[in-house]
């Protein structure tokens, strides 16, 4: 038997701070190292976002910002293995120099403190392009990744291309594509070669980075067995999942800025994040060595060949079991303050619409739709008034309706919800939401059930809107002569959807008293 400072296979386990924790990666990555029984610590600018993860409870969860000198020393003390999974992309022009400051700090911070070996996830680069010519997402992600390498602190860079995984960007911008649109006229870049991988296997790689041994500190190219261009991951997308076959029409015209935008608009994901994907397939994106299989042996059916991973994350999907979707990751620009609940709120200006009804239904009953808003159940008053709102928040380069939902019956604070995000729920009793929408100020709508009696409950819908400037004021005056139609038939159409729902179970056979 091992001691009791040991893990079943006899290696001490390892303390690991994992940084981006709430993101699509990040999100999966914890209890993979929890599974190989090391002990973890995450730190998160919004650790209420972490509050539902069901190993939530099994970590220490620290509030943060890999820029803040004091959150950075107090996450990396004590700390064996250090995850570095950030990074400010779609943060604005002067992104890389974020990136180039933090990864610095990250650097400092973790020789001053100790730390035996940073774990960094990077992007795959083309060995025969100049750095300058890579896209700015690519040549950031290859700054930090030198970063890491010439800091006292051993580091292991793993480079991968596109990620497929259910719920990951790149896996849902090519199974968008490919299910809606028969026919595409498609960038020049659909015939790029690239080398994907499967989610499960960078997920692999990096736990095992935790234990390379003290004198390796190198940069790995990490991929799956097969080499394709975009065109060829279309059709055998299409292959995999049943469809007919794809007709695709390259266009070299379409630059990656418009080509960000049509992707945008036939995809859930938005055109600031779509842009550096694009970017990003200028160049071939294949792997020069394989030297990580010297470390970490390749398993029997690992690395996932590409049908395999599609195949893999398709079943989650319809199997509603997507652990983190890439929307887990806050927008960047959207607002992160919480609620204000003083009506006299020291911001400013506050505007409110309120809504109350009675429901000939128990409180259960109408939690069920509250809780199921959104995605495919849409918003429960003219369907076309929010399809047009969301297709003018895309317009602007917002994140639209289409990023749906990540579970088609629970949601858990931190969740995305079209262009919502899940600030606080309380089962059977409050759902909150914040805005990511693109606005002139911050907003909320905040829906709360309670029990009124046997077979009655009560339903109150609060929208919250602060103002920022006269745009603000104006744009919600602009609006309020339709928050009648749309908040009031909101309110009135959930009750309906309860009450039938209530009707339905009471008419099956010995569903009664």
């Amino acid at each position: 038997m091992p001691s009791g400072d040991e893990t079943q296979h006899g290696a001490v386990p390892l303390t690991c701070l994992v940084t981006g924790a709430t993101g699509y990666v990040g999100g999966r990555l914890v209890p993979e190292l929890l599974a190989a029984g090391h002990t973890v610590r995450c730190l998160a600018r919004s650790p209420e976002k972490l509050r539902d993860q069901p190993w939530a409870g099994r970590v220490e969860v620290l509030r943060g910002d890999v820029t803040d000198p004091d959150s950075m020393a107090r996450a990396l003390h004590g700390v064996d293995v250090a995850y570095y999974l950030v990074h400010a992309l779609g943060t604005g022009s002067g992104f890389e120099k974020t990136d180039r400051e933090a990864a610095r700090l990250f650097a400092d911070t973790a020789t001053g403190a100790g730390v035996r070996r940073i774990v960094y996830l990077g992007g795959l680069t083309p060995a025969d392009v100049p750095v300058r010519e890579l896209s700015p997402h690519l040549r950031s992600r290859a700054e930090v990744g030198e970063i890491f390498l010439a800091c006292p602190v051993p580091a292991t860079v793993l480079r991968a291309a596109v990620v497929i995984g259910s719920g990951s960007a790149s896996f849902e911008m090519l199974r968008y594509l490919t299910e809606r649109l028969p026919v595409m006229v498609t960038p020049s870049w659909v015939g790029t070669r690239i080398q994907p991988i499967a989610i499960r296997d960078v997920l692999r790689y990096l736990v095992a980075g935790a234990r390379m041994p003290e004198d390796v500190n190198r940069s790995f190219d990490i991929a799956g067995p097969d080499i394709m261009t975009y065109r060829d991951m279309m059709e055998r997308y299409a292959k995999v999942a049943g469809l007919p076959h794809r007709l695709i029409l390259p266009v070299p015209m379409l630059s990656p800025r418009l080509s960000s935008h049509w992707i945008g608009l036939v995809t859930p994901v938005p055109a600031s994040i779509a842009r550096p994907l694009a970017e990003s397939l200028r160049h071939e994106v294949v792997c020069g060595e394989h030297d990580i299989a010297r470390y970490v042996p390749d398993e029997p059916g690992a690395p996932l060949g590409f049908d395999e991973a599609l195949a893999l994350a398709l079943r989650r999907v319809r199997d509603a079991q997507v652990m983190t979707r890439w929307s887990n990751a806050s927008v960047p620009g959207a607002p992160s303050d919480p609620l204000p609940t003083d009506p006299d709120w020291a911001g400013g200006s506050l505007y409110t619409d309120v809504r109350e009804r009675a429901v000939d239904a128990p409180v259960d009953a109408l939690w069920r739709v509250v809780e199921g808003i959104g995605g495919e159940h849409g918003w429960y008053s003219l369907p076309a008034a929010w399809a047009l709102r969301g297709w003018l928040d895309r317009l602007v380069g917002g994140v639209g309706l289409r990023r749906g939902r990540r579970d088609a019956h629970r949601l858990r604070a931190g969740d995305s919800l079209d262009f919502w995000r899940v600030e606080e729920i309380e089962t059977g009793r409050l759902l909150r939401l914040r805005a990511e929408m693109r606005l002139p100020g911050l907003a909320w709508l905040e829906m709360t059930t309670e029990d009124a009696g046997p077979g009655r409950s009560r339903y109150r819908q609060r929208a919250v809107f602060h103002p920022r400037g006269l745009l603000g004021h104006a744009y919600w005056w602009s609006v309020s002569p339709f928050h009648a139609i749309v908040f009031g038939g909101m309110a009135r159409n959930m009750a309906k959807a309860a009450e039938a729902e209530t009707g339905r179970a009471s008419q099956v056979p010995g569903a009664g008293p």
